[in-house]
Order: C-alpha cells, then sequence, then structure tokens
C-alpha cells in the first residue's frame, strides 16, 4: 500500500469517526432543547403559571439559537471550526448544569435563553464541516445521519425525559445531560486534533463583507428558495411536534409516561432512514423527494384531526418524522451546494432559518390554541399543502444531473 491510499484510508476513517462524534452532539442538543416539551403540563403547575406560559422556554432557546449561528457561521470560517464547535458544546455542558439551579419559570426561560445562544455554534458548524468532508454526490448519507439525530433527539428527549423525570426529578434530568454533552466533548477534541481545519483565507472581516456574503448566498433563486424553505418547513414542524403533549393530554387523557411514549416513535424513521434518504438523493436528486416529504407531513398531522385510536395517532407521530427525513437533510444538501465558497455561513443562515422556523412555529401554534387544537392543526395543514403545491415546480430542476456540477 503506497503513502497516498494509506493518507486516503486515513482521512476517510477521520471523517467517519468525526460524523460519529458530531452526530452524538447533535442528539444531545435537541434531546435537551425537547425534553421539556412533554413536561409543560406538569413544570406548568409546578410554578403555578399556564401552559401557554411555560411554553415559551422552546422558542426562548430557539429563537436565540437561530440569530446567534448566523456569528458562529461566519467565525468559522475565518477563525477555526475547531474553536469555535468546541467552545460552543462546553457552553452547552455548563449552562445546561446551571439550569438545574432555576426556581422559578422565570429563571428557568432564562437560562434556556443563553444556553440556546451558548449551544448555538455546535449544528452549524457540524454541518458545514460535513459538506467540507464530503463531496457533493456523497453527502446525502452524512447529512441523512445529522438531521436523523436531530429528529432522534427530539424524539427520545421528549420520551426519556418524562420517563426520568419522576424518578430522578427535573433537576438532575439538566445536569445528566450535561455530563453526557461532557463526554462528547472528550471525545470532538480528541478526534478534532488529529485534523487539519485551518480557517479560509477570507481577509478582515467587516460588517458590509458580512451582508455581502448574506446576500450572495439569497441573490440567486435557487438559494433564496432552499432558505425559504428550511424556515417554513421547520415552521411547520415545530410548531406541531411541541404541543403533541397538550394533544396527547387532551385528546386520550395521557399523563407524562404516555405522551413520551405516544411521541417515541418520531425519531424512528430518521434514525433508520435517514442515511439511506440520504443515499436515494445522491442517486436520483431532490425533485421528486422534498415534495413528497412536504405531502406526507401534512398527511401525518391531517390523521391527528379525527379521533383515531391511540395507536393510529401514535403511528402518524412516526410519518410525521418520515415527512421531516425527506426534507430539511434534502435542503440542507442543496444549501452545502449554493454555499461551497463559504461553508460556515451558509450553513449559518441554514440552521438559522432552521431554528427561527422551529421557534416561531412553536410559538404561533400555542396561539392558535386559543381557537381549538383541531383548528390549529387545520391552518398548519392547509399551510403545508401549499409548500407541497409550490414544491412541486420550485424543485423541478433538482434533478441528479444538476447536483453532481461544480
Amino acid at each position: 500500500m503506497n503513502l497516498k491510499n494509506e493518507t486516503n484510508i486515513n482521512i476517510v476513517k477521520g471523517r467517519e469517526r468525526l460524523l460519529w462524534v458530531f452526530s452524538a452532539a447533535t442528539f444531545i442538543i435537541f434531546f435537551q432543547a425537547y425534553m421539556i416539551a412533554p413536561l409543560i403540563p406538569k413544570m406548568a403547575s409546578l410554578f403555578k403559571v399556564s401552559e401557554q406560559t411555560l411554553g415559551y422556554l422552546i422558542p426562548a432557546y430557539l429563537i436565540p439559537y437561530a440569530i446567534t449561528t448566523l456569528f458562529y457561521g461566519l467565525l468559522s470560517d475565518r477563525i477555526s471550526a475547531k474553536i469555535i464547535i468546541s467552545l460552543s458544546l462546553l457552553a452547552f455542558v455548563v449552562l445546561t448544569a446551571l439550569t438545574a439551579t432555576a426556581h422559578n419559570a422565570e429563571q428557568l426561560i432564562w437560562w434556556r435563553l443563553a444556553t440556546g445562544i451558548g449551544a448555538s455554534g455546535v449544528v452549524p458548524i457540524a454541518l458545514a464541516l460535513t459538506g467540507r468532508f464530503f463531496p457533493y454526490e456523497e453527502r446525502g448519507r452524512p447529512l441523512g445521519w445529522l438531521f436523523g439525530a436531530m429528529a432522534g433527539g427530539a424524539a427520545f428527549g421528549s420520551t426519556l425525559g418524562v420517563i426520568a423525570e419522576p424518578l430522578i426529578g427535573w433537576r438532575f434530568l439538566f445536569i445528566s445531560v450535561a455530563g453526557l454533552g461532557f463526554i462528547i466533548l472528550i471525545f470532538l477534541y480528541f478526534i478534532l486534533e488529529k485534523l487539519e481545519l485551518k480557517a479560509a483565507p477570507a481577509g478582515t472581516l467587516t460588517f458590509k463583507k458580512m451582508l455581502n456574503g448574506y446576500f450572495k448566498l439569497l441573490s440567486f433563486g435557487r438559494g433564496l428558495r432552499t432558505y425559504l424553505y428550511v424556515f417554513l418547513n421547520g415552521l411547520f414542524h415545530s410548531g406541531v411536534f411541541t404541543w403533541l403533549g397538550v394533544y396527547f393530554k387532551e385528546r386520550y387523557g395521557l399523563g407524562e409516561l404516555g405522551i413520551g411514549l405516544a411521541l417515541l416513535g418520531y425519531g424512528i424513521p430518521g434514525f433508520l432512514l435517514g442515511p439511506y434518504i440520504g443515499k436515494i438523493a445522491d442517486l436520483k436528486g431532490r425533485r421528486w423527494l422534498l415534495p413528497f416529504g412536504l405531502a406526507v407531513s401534512g398527511m401525518a398531522v391531517l390523521v391527528l384531526v379525527f379521533q383515531v385510536p391511540l395507536l393510529i395517532a401514535a403511528l402518524a407521530i412516526t410519518v410525521l418524522s418520515l415527512g421531516y427525513d425527506l426534507t430539511q437533510p434534502l435542503l440542507a444538501g442543496i444549501v452545502t451546494d449554493v454555499g461551497k465558497n463559504q461553508p460556515g455561513q451558509a450553513m449559518g443562515l441554514n440552521v438559522f432559518m432552521l431554528f427561527m422556523g422551529f421557534g416561531i412555529g412553536s410559538f404561533l401554534f400555542g396561539q392558535l390554541l386559543s381557537i381549538g387544537l383541531s383548528a390549529a392543526l387545520i391552518i398548519f395543514i392547509l399551510f403545508q399543502t401549499a409548500l407541497f403545491l409550490v414544491g412541486l415546480k420550485v424543485f423541478k430542476s433538482e434533478r441528479k444531473q444538476q447536483l453532481i456540477v461544480k
């Protein structure tokens, strides 16, 4: 075996190890973000506030997370992706542990806000580095893993959170997640030490250059429509998912454990099918897969409008997750191609749009609850149907032949 082949093998092994650690970090961040969602009814009673008030815990984490990703992604292009992602994961660990010190709803919301700011460098940089280490025609699988970790983290956070909370209490739940995050940080540090990750020689950063970079990403139709769909599809999914705990409580009278088990299926498609969906996108293009995913999501939520058996409702949640796995990873793949010359900034904007959608979606659905749960679901279904119909046209150029052009 010559030196060149040995080097290539080491690079492949290194990027696979890095992918596993990135997936673990992404999983634990989304686990923490959503483990509080099914506990909203119980926590609201504990802190003597309304469910709508405590519902701000989700946007209080996600919206600051979204805003600060714009800066983390940009800094990773110009300073060091290794430093930024390590410090951000460290901030996640420390602030998650400190959340356990909250004594009222207001303090809890403020700690969640701070954690969102500190932790927001991990996912966009992980996605950007995935784009750096994997060529575009092979990028579907690793992006499938990362977005599967997002969906899985949200689902298992919702499930295991409500299972563990009665046993160890919500405070130790946050401390335990912080401990797992610290273990992941150690692995990440030693793997990154073996890889050379130099910032792009982009020159002195100015506000004008920053704006020009974002303008460049959005100035072409392909970039603008992709980022817009990242936002709008994220709005739909988070709006529905955040309030599923309330849905199962009102519709089926479930407690925290029952809610967690009903939500467990949400992460299964991502874990089992995410990489394979990515491979299909690499082989066939995204022209039909993306609209199909939008339609699947809408149909899954349509089932929830009707008074169906509990098992059917739980299966609909699993199908809703499949819709997410058929859309957001594929959209991220397009972003990595649109922004291949500015990967950190491009993926920072992608995560900004995604998490803004997450935060605003959860807020809007909460506001719509005043007109009734079924009415809120129907409005979101109509919204997703419109995205599907428009998507049939705007993604028709996302064929395999175009995707492999550099």
